[in-house]
């Protein structure tokens, strides 16, 4: 998880100097929509990853409660 979360931190840090860098709306428009392709899967695999960790130790219906969290959250993220 942690190393998934540096990735995504630094392609963040990536992706607004090269905004900066080429001074263009269009073009920085273009690098935000491949960036909010890059936070959704984030979640979903940092989640996954936490989750088959503690199998274990936590209920199913914690479990079911965590993924209908993430699910609102993209759910909310795509909503008009």
């Amino acid at each position: 998880m942690v190393v998934m979360r540096l990735l995504s931190g630094s392609l963040e840090i990536m992706a607004a100097l090269f905004m900066f860098r080429f001074n263009n709306l269009e073009k920085a428009f273009y690098i935000n929509t491949m960036l909010a392709l890059v936070g959704p899967t984030v979640l979903i695999i940092t989640t996954a990853v936490a989750m088959f960790g503690l199998a274990d130790k936590i209920s199913m219906t914690r479990m079911i409660c965590l993924f209908a969290g993430v699910t609102l959250i993209l759910i909310s993220m795509n909503a008009k």
